[in-house]
């Protein structure tokens, strides 16, 4: 990692608050590196060599069995994955894949787990993001087991929004064949569904949708009742 972008690197909340001698024993330790699209990055069953932080870009985190693919994640900056792998040094149980040129830290597992013995910091923030992790999967069971296609479509599109400023529109970064993976569903029912959502309160146009009864998209996709 070239010194002029360490000080963006030690602005992560993975590495913020760490002590600073402890920090660039990991810096010096990375490799900040620029990936093409689709270029696979780690497979289902390897061990985990290093811990992932998107910088720019996008990744997908997904899983094969039966000769299919099913996308179990799509990645945003700024974020690590798959830190679970790395703290217990136990095989990927997710394969993943850049969508975009993406730009990533790679910091050695074994580097991660040495470090994270000795400075509190670096461990609160770590059981931090093992805990948001959680939290995700369990929103995620939810919204498969509570929900149907068209209601979880309709929730994506509130959380995105929220998370894009909440303005009332939604700009979708992934191709509509990697939602409709992620939420379990096929392309033409992702299609079918962007048309309900469009009965109530959410127009699509491209890869913009335009939120224009909040209310009523809410009363059908009935988001989390807590929220991060």
């Amino acid at each position: 990692m070239r010194a002029a972008e360490r000080p963006e690197i030690a602005q992560l909340p993975l590495f913020r608050e760490m002590a600073e001698s402890e920090r660039e024993r990991i810096f010096s330790g990375s490799f900040l590196q620029v990936f093409p699209p689709q270029l696979t990055l780690f497979e289902l069953g390897q061990r985990a060599d290093f811990l992932h932080v998107l910088i720019d870009g996008m990744a997908e985190l997904y899983t094969s069995g039966a000769g299919r693919d099913t996308t179990m994640r799509i990645v945003e900056p700024v974020s690590s994955f798959i830190l679970a792998a790395v703290v217990t040094d136990m095989p990927y149980l997710m394969s993943a894949r850049t969508l975009v040129s993406s730009r990533i830290l790679l910091v050695p597992a074994a580097l991660i787990r040495e470090v994270v013995r000795k400075d509190h910091n670096l461990m609160e923030a770590t059981m931090r993001e093992l805990a948001l992790a959680y939290r995700d999967l369990v929103r995620a069971l939810t919204d498969i087991k509570l929900r149907q296609s068209a209601e979880r479509l309709g929730n994506l599109v509130l959380q995105q929004e929220r998370r894009q400023g909440g303005h009332g529109r939604v700009v979708l970064r992934a191709e509509k064949r990697l939602l409709a993976s992620l939420l379990g569903m096929t392309p033409e029912n992702l299609s079918r569904g962007f048309g309900v959502l469009a009965k109530h309160g959410a127009l699509t146009d491209g890869a913009q949708i335009t939120i224009t009864d909040r209310a009523a998209l809410e009363a059908f996709s009935r988001p989390d009742a807590v929220s991060d």
